[in-house]
């Protein structure tokens, strides 16, 4: 029989390294062997004890003997990988990426990344690891009125949060004078020119398809307005540069727009500066003298693209392949920059990693993974169809990721203390991973009384088992519910169809705090929960959370999901 445990372990762990290309660990192979065959849930003990050295033989075969291992002793399991692979999207092949690629992610420096800035980071880092190359980090702060100074830091935290592979980061408030010295050329080539309009004017000859006065000056002349833009001649929105286009463009955007504008405040905090470049014309700036061959981005700035190929052509660049994908509706959080901070200042949210918002750093504080956030867009993809976003979906990747590892603890939320009548003492001892006895176990000691979930205790319940500890009957009398012992038999319980429910001894429990994002459940926890500060555990019946803060006063843990 030992040779058969040996084989159903061994083709568990195989299938988990193929799937996964690497050796995985203990508890994720335990759990899919009591999951395929419960049978074995009884000798889980010896089980524990044989896989140290079947995952140690594992370890020892190159990816390609351990798939031909599992297809000679578990063809079935091969099988069952094939049908989940077949679920799982590959992004479509770049164009002209055969011998590499250099891809960028520009985040602008107003707040933390949120989910919206995840879908662009991680598609860009996963076509860099499939082609090799570079992958830049670039700042895009040409614009003081949409930089928070904080935000450098925390964009770059966001960033090594989710294990991008930046290999070079650039700040475009370190590149004025590039952009200026581009800026003449353009104006050189006669694609660009000065433009001392008042706003409406333009506006109302753009709609007419009619050139501005100021589009026939000659470059000497615009060269000259130029300078005296960048030495301080013109106060705030006096003059542009705008470049020119077709001004029968059937897209009244496309006709000239600006590529420079004087802004005299705010104050940049890294750039001391009058004439500040706009995106389109930044942007194509270092797209070529960066080097990059593709853009992967959302099909809201496709204008922006045929904006920028008219600078392209002005200067003989060739552009990168462009890529839209569609737009990514997500609900349920707050994802607009300046809404979050007003409510961060207003003290509606307690920070930016507040879990009401869609920042990544509130999603770190929940428990969420960076790598199910990276497969959750994975799964989404770069198609071009609008989509909403599932957070259905990112809860099934970061449980396939915690509940390996995730140790289980009760949690007893609107506690109420019962006496139980006629219950001798007990000592409870629970797994503190069902699948992976190795975790160890925690132990409870009932001496008479307990506290229990008021949910459970609702009218009509007649018989209740306390997991791990004995059944109790529950009694409605005139006094109000009376408890009472009713043996250990779980055989009973099941015939009784009695609910299941949590429990805690009132001297071992701990006040707990969920944190919610609807709102705060207060309860108590096991105390064991108090040393897993800052990782996920299961709050058995309730949900897997974050253990947030231990302190005096108690635990705060931050719900995740079920």
């Amino acid at each position: 029989m030992e040779g058969d445990l040996h084989r159903i372990l061994l083709s568990f762990a195989l299938q988990n390294a193929v799937r996964h290309g690497s050796v995985p660990q203990a508890g994720a192979v335990m759990g899919a062997v009591m999951s395929r065959h419960p049978e074995l849930r009884p000798r889980a003990k010896e089980l524990s004890g044989l896989i140290r050295e079947t995952l140690s033989e594992v370890q020892a075969l190159s990816p390609e003997e351990r798939m031909d291992r599992l297809r000679e002793i578990a063809p079935d399991l091969l099988e069952d990988l094939s049908k989940t692979r077949e679920h799982i999207k590959e992004l479509p092949a770049l164009e002209g990426a055969e011998q590499g690629v250099v891809m960028r992610f520009a985040p602008n420096p107003s707040g933390p990344l949120h989910l919206g800035h995840a879908r662009a980071a991680v598609l860009n880092d996963e076509y860099v690891k499939r082609y090799g190359g570079r992958y830049i980090l670039r700042i895009e702060d040409t614009d003081p009125k949409r930089v928070d100074t904080d935000a450098y830091r925390m964009v770059q935290e966001d960033i090594e949060w989710l294990g991008l592979g930046i290999t070079d980061i650039v700040y475009q408030s370190d590149r004025f004078d590039l952009y200026y010295d581009l800026g003449r050329q353009l104006i050189s080539l006669g694609g660009a020119y000065v433009c001392t309009c008042e706003n409406e004017q333009f506006k109302e000859l753009k709609l007419k398809k009619t050139a501005c006065p100021c589009r026939a000056l000659s470059v000497e002349e615009n060269l000259e307005l130029f300078d005296k833009m960048l030495a301080g001649e013109f106060y705030e929105g006096a003059a542009s540069v705008r470049v020119k286009t077709d001004l029968a463009h059937p897209d009244p955007a496309m006709r000239d727009f600006p590529a420079f504008r004087i802004l005299n405040s705010p104050p940049h905090p890294r750039k001391e500066a009058l004439v500040y470049p706009l995106m389109n014309f930044s942007v194509t700036v270092d797209d070529h003298l960066l080097g990059v061959t593709h853009v992967i981005r959302g099909k809201d700035h496709i204008a922006n693209t045929r904006r920028q190929r008219f600078i392209f052509e002005y200067f003989g660049w060739t552009p990168p392949v462009y890529r839209h994908y569609g737009r990514m509706g997500i609900e349920g959080v707050v994802l607009s920059t300046s809404q979050m901070r007003e409510g961060i200042r207003a003290g509606v949210y307690q920070g930016w990693d507040d879990i009401r918002l869609g920042t990544l750093r509130a999603l770190a504080r929940r428990g969420i993974t960076k790598d199910a956030v990276r497969q959750a867009m994975l799964d989404i993809g770069s198609g071009e169809t609008d989509i909403s976003f599932s957070w259905d979906n990112l809860y099934a990747r970061n449980r396939e990721l915690v509940d390996p590892v995730a140790h289980r603890y009760f949690f007893v939320p609107r506690a109420v203390l019962f006496s139980i009548r006629e219950a001798p003492p007990h000592t409870a001892h629970a797994l503190l991973h069902p699948g992976d006895p190795t975790q160890g176990q925690r132990t409870l000691h009932f001496t008479g009384e307990a506290l229990l979930p008021e949910a459970e205790l609702a009218p009509g319940v007649k018989m209740l088992r306390l997991k791990d500890l004995f059944n109790i009957g529950v009694e409605w009398t005139t006094e109000g519910r009376v408890l009472t012992y009713k043996g250990d038999s779980l055989a009973d319980a099941r015939s009784e169809k009695a609910p299941i429910i949590q429990w805690l001894p009132p001297e071992e429990a701990v006040p707990c705090t969920l944190v919610t994002q609807e709102g705060e459940q207060k309860g108590y926890c096991e105390p064991g929960a108090a040393m897993e500060e800052g990782k996920v555990v299961q709050f058995e019946r309730t949900c897997f959370a974050r253990i947030d803060t231990v302190s005096r006063e108690g635990i705060i843990a931050y719900f995740t999901h079920k």
